[in-house]
């Protein structure tokens, strides 16, 4: 990981600043707490400012900006809801932050053909909110009430990734805006498509380094006929896992499995007020038909019963599956509370889900060995978990610390055919694994793309592709 410097701001020039200012009136800010707001995300890095904000309405509009932008070489960040966890939204060189929020319209719903045209500042929330009564619902879930163009640049999942995927997978197309200003649409409302190169998952993940995200087709889903939810506890994290193991491996379809340590329960029932039994945990949720729901529970039950699971919990009534969801999803600031005014460093492998039992376990060991206090928690119906490493933001010491923790986890993972981020994204806080994970001809081919459709580096410099020389290969 490493430490923004504090870059001092330097004024912008006074003909571009002008003529944003007469174009968006108030839409255009340079006010020190506006650029404060935009310049934090949820990560410990420190803060870096950008050097105005801009909020625009229209494609036209962030063509206007673009082109401004490169003629006067601003840089060029965009902001979303700022529930980034790798510093994606940090201007590390300055610039403009376009804050997409006030393009937050839902602009068709296909409910024939499952899908729905939306601008990239509709939250999750609110999709789903104006979905209601259709049937349909947009499922992917990262807890957090990110934009879904936000969701897309970084390749977000969550909860439901298990059953629905990512928004790789759900992503059919974009409009989106290049570095020269030109406008341009990928994908299409089909279902598949062989035509051409694949810009519309190229852009996926790519993090705003690439283009601007104007406008997005996404999948809908059918909302299940029967849902039911449930938990269970076990004797330690080993057997939670194994019992996770045998439940994919036997192909049951199950909608949410998610791991939490004894630390983060204690955590959870302290912050959401539950009483939930204090040990390893799994949260489970089904979905389906009243009788395909009744048979994945009971199978379930089966195999953590064989894995010597306690105080099997039924969740039935939609504000109890609410109530106990509502608390996994409180889990990132319940555990900050461990230890109030600390700052979390997240941690992000995911592994093929038959060496997640021996990466957790390293895991645990690892953080024993720190010295550090860090909860862990995971998506491991398909082998993502994470560790919320709790750091004094003003001790050295326990920074690097934890960053020679997280580097260990990391290398683990990758030894086991697995990844540095599974669902957080690289920003630039995991640059220096792209290189041993990907290869170094891999990542070059990363920077050829970036050079070709971004010559200047004005798109969100300084993020996901490493310098030359930074890491070394594997």
């Amino acid at each position: 990981m490493h430490a923004t410097s504090s870059r001092p701001h330097a004024a912008l020039p006074q003909a571009f600043v002008d003529s944003l200012s007469t174009t968006f009136g108030q839409r255009f800010s340079t006010a020190e707490a506006v650029r404060a707001h935009h310049g934090h995300d949820e990560s410990h890095f420190p803060d870096a400012l950008p050097d105005a904000v801009v909020w625009p309405h229209t494609t036209a509009e962030v063509v206007a900006i673009v082109r401004a932008c490169r003629a006067h070489n601003v840089p060029i960040i965009a902001y979303g809801a700022g529930s980034s966890l790798e510093g994606h939204i940090l201007a590390l060189h300055g610039g403009i932050s376009i804050d997409f929020s006030e393009m937050n319209k839902v602009l068709t719903v296909h409910h024939e053909d499952l899908d729905v045209v939306i601008q990239p500042g509709v939250t999750r929330k609110q999709l789903n909110a104006e979905l209601h009564g259709t049937g349909l619902f947009f499922p992917v879930d990262p807890g957090a009430d990110a934009t879904l163009g936000g969701m897309a640049s970084t390749r977000a999942s969550g909860t439901n990734a298990v059953r629905y995927g990512t928004m790789r997978e759900n992503v059919l197309g974009f409009e989106a805006v290049l570095a020269d200003g030109t406008v341009i649409r990928t994908g299409s409302r089909a279902r598949k498509s062989s035509a051409g190169y694949d810009l519309t998952h190229l852009l996926v993940g790519s993090e705003g380094t690439l283009a601007l995200i104007t406008e997005m087709t996404v999948r809908l889903h059918p909302l299940p006929e029967a849902v039911s939810g449930a938990v269970c506890a076990f004797a330690d994290i080993d057997s939670a896992v194994h019992c996770v193991i045998q439940t994919i491996q036997l192909g049951i379809p199950v909608a949410r499995i998610e791991l939490l340590d004894t630390l983060t329960v204690q955590a959870i029932n302290r912050y959401s007020k539950t009483t939930l039994r204090e040990a390893p945990m799994l949260f489970f949720e089904f979905h389906g038909s009243p009788a395909s729901v009744e048979e994945q529970a009971q199978t379930v039950q089966e195999i953590a019963r064989d894995n010597g699971g306690q105080d099997f919990e039924w969740a039935t009534r939609p504000e109890d599956r609410s109530r106990l969801w509502q608390a996994r999803h409180d889990t990132y600031f319940a555990c900050l509370n461990l230890r109030p005014g600390c700052r979390g460093i997240t941690t992000d492998v995911c592994v093929p889900i038959s060496r997640l039992a021996d990466c957790i376990a390293g895991t645990r060991d690892d953080i024993a060995a720190s010295g550090l206090i860090a909860p862990i928690v995971g998506h491991v119906g398909d082998g993502n978990f994470h560790t919320l490493i709790l750091v004094d933001p003003d001790n050295a010491d326990e920074i690097a610390r934890a960053e020679a923790l997280n580097r260990g986890i990391v290398a683990r993972a990758l030894a086991m055919d697995g990844t540095c981020t599974g669902e957080h994204g690289v920003g630039f806080g995991k640059q220096e694994f792209l290189v041993p994970e990907h290869g170094s001809g891999a990542v070059d081919a990363m920077r050829a793309l970036k050079r070709a459709l971004d010559p200047h580096n004005l798109f969100n410099p300084g993020k996901v592709v490493p310098p030359v020389g930074a890491s070394t290969d594997r």
